[in-house]
C-alpha cells in the first residue's frame, strides 16, 4: 500500500523510512546508471571499442550489464520483490537472468554466422 512505511534501523534505533525517501532513492540510483550509459554512448571511449570479450566489444558488455542492473533494481523495488520470500525472488530473478543470457548467446552465435557469410561470401552450414 502506498501509505505504509518501512521499518529501518539507524545506529541501533528503530526508525521508519518514508515512501518519499524510497522513491527519491530509486530515482537517484536509476538516474546515475542512465547517466553513465548515456555518457558512455556519447563519448565511446576507444579502449572500450577496440578490445573484445567473447566476440563483443567491452562497451556493449557494459551496456548489457548496466541494463540488467536497472532491470533487476526495477523488479526489486517496483514489483516489491524485496518483501517476498527468497524462493519467489530467486524464481523470478533467475528465470529472467537465464532467458537474457540465452538471448545474448543466440544473438552472438547468429550474428557471428551472418558476419562470416557476408565476409567470406559462402554458407558454412545449411539448416
Amino acid at each position: 500500500m502506498a501509505h505504509e512505511h518501512k521499518l529501518a534501523i539507524f545506529r541501533g534505533t528503530l526508525k521508519f523510512k518514508s515512501n518519499i525517501a524510497k522513491i527519491w532513492g530509486v530515482f537517484v540510483f536509476l538516474s546515475i546508471v542512465t547517466i553513465i550509459e548515456v555518457a558512455l554512448g556519447i563519448l565511446k571511449p576507444e579502449f572500450l571499442l577496440e578490445n573484445r570479450f567473447l566476440a563483443m566489444k567491452y562497451l556493449n558488455w557494459i551496456f548489457i550489464i548496466l541494463t540488467l542492473v536497472k532491470a533487476y533494481y526495477i523488479t526489486w523495488d517496483f514489483m516489491h520483490m524485496r518483501d517476498e520470500k527468497s524462493s519467489l525472488r530467486r524464481a523470478v530473478v533467475w528465470t529472467g537472468v537465464f532467458l537474457i543470457c540465452y538471448l545474448i548467446l543466440i544473438l552472438l552465435i547468429e550474428g557471428d554466422y551472418i558476419y562470416e557469410v557476408y565476409k567470406s561470401n559462402y554458407v558454412k552450414f545449411d539448416f
